[in-house]
């Protein structure tokens, strides 16, 4: 039986586009080697430029995050080289295991799926190193699968403070444009991150953020790559065109993206995101249930990824309430699969939004049989209402 009303897309990406997105999306290809596209492509490579905080290279890729992810590696490494990586969750895990398949030595900083990085153990990690055969480390800013922020000013600040050459390369994939995120400031190597998320785009471009020290590393680097080779990229990318036919129609959604986020201004829009995770923690602490991300001040204002009660299942709620309130919540990813659900609250997202989407949780809470305290909507609705004046 068909449901009523619009479906509410809570995961933690790929994010609902907005109307004036997908209107541009839907405008008519153009020849991607004549002249209108050109200034197209010139307007969105200068324009990613703005939401990484870099006057470096953006390179832009028609593909999936995961394509971002090698393309970094393969970029700047050679087969057999060490690379130091923390788990923070299931995707620093996924990149780890391209790692292997690229014929790297990755070495995984274990962690408890709870926080983000942790800066003193990568510092004392290549205090060790002293040979400095470690190339690269490898951090992801906002953990998809866990709602957890590392703070990456703090792992340059522990890479310098052990006088390590490596590398600085960071996954924010899902933090881009929904958190603050300074490529050049904090002295990142190489930023990867995709088109789904705060982007509020479809699935299906990558990009990597290139700093001087990674665009001279690609020089000696031996790991095979073709299709991902940032030296093809550059020659066309100055005129504002790419070496393969580019996903003409996703640039012009990338091209307004860009606007709408300055139109709202960057700093209101991480302020939106932030105030939106506090509120939708709020709820959740009200109704007696745990926050997967434990670490004060490490908490994403993207997503809120919640702990079921030992002998409830995760994936049962979140089929009951897809079932009968029409919303689909995020599942639980590896280690916490069926023991958490995540409450995606990114992208072109609003206060109503979220309160809605927090009532569908609510009473699928209720018609799941998960034990929990009413009132949950109520807090983040008071939330809400004492920081809007801040937040504005």
């Amino acid at each position: 039986m068909r449901q009523a009303g619009r479906h509410f897309l809570q995961i933690p990406g790929p994010s609902s586009v907005p109307d004036r997105i997908l209107s541009a999306i839907s405008g008519q290809v153009i020849d991607h080697r004549g002249p209108a596209f050109g200034k197209v492509g010139a307007q969105a490579l200068e324009g990613i430029k703005t939401i990484f905080k870099t006057e470096q290279n953006v390179v832009i890729y028609p593909s999936s995050g995961t394509g971002g992810w090698e393309a970094a590696l393969v970029n700047v490494l050679s087969p057999g080289d060490r690379v130091l990586m923390f788990e923070t969750g299931h995707f620093a895990t996924l990149w780890k295991t391209i790692a292997e398949k690229l014929g790297l030595k990755p070495e995984f900083i274990e962690g408890d799926w709870r926080g983000g990085a942790d800066p003193d153990q990568i510092e004392a990690y290549l205090a060790e190193d002293r040979n400095h055969e470690i190339k690269a480390v490898c951090v992801v800013h906002n953990e998809t699968s866990t709602g957890s922020v590392s703070p990456i000013a703090a792992v340059r600040k522990a890479i310098d403070n052990a006088g390590h050459p490596a590398l600085f390369m960071v996954d924010t994939i899902s933090g881009l444009a929904s958190l603050d995120y300074q490529h050049d400031e904090w002295g990142v190597d190489v930023t990867v991150s995709g088109s789904q998320k705060g982007l509020m785009l479809p699935p299906g471009l990558s990009f990597n953020a290139v700093s001087a020290k990674a665009m001279a590393a690609n020089a000696s680097a031996a790991l095979k790559r073709s299709y991902w080779d940032w030296a093809d990229m550059v020659g066309p990318n100055k005129t504002g065109y790419f070496p393969y036919t580019p996903a003409t129609n996703l640039l012009y959604g990338l091209n307004v993206a860009i606007d709408m986020l300055h139109e709202e201004g960057l700093e209101n829009v991480f302020a939106r995101h932030a105030r939106h995770g506090a509120a939708a923690r709020a709820a959740v602490r009200t109704w007696g249930l745990e926050v997967l991300c434990n670490k004060q001040g490490q908490e994403s204002g993207v997503l809120t990824a919640v702990m079921v009660p030992e002998g409830h299942s995760a994936d049962g709620f979140r089929a009951t309430t897809l079932e009968h309130y029409d919303i689909s919540l995020g599942n639980g990813l590896s280690k916490v699969a069926d023991k958490v659900f995540r409450i995606g609250h990114l992208g072109d997202f609003n206060d109503l939004m979220l309160v809605a989407t927090l009532a569908g949780v609510e009473m699928g809470l209720t018609k799941a049989g998960i034990p929990h305290n009413a009132g949950g909507v109520g807090a983040a609705m008071a939330m809400l209402e004492n920081t809007q004046i801040a937040a504005e």
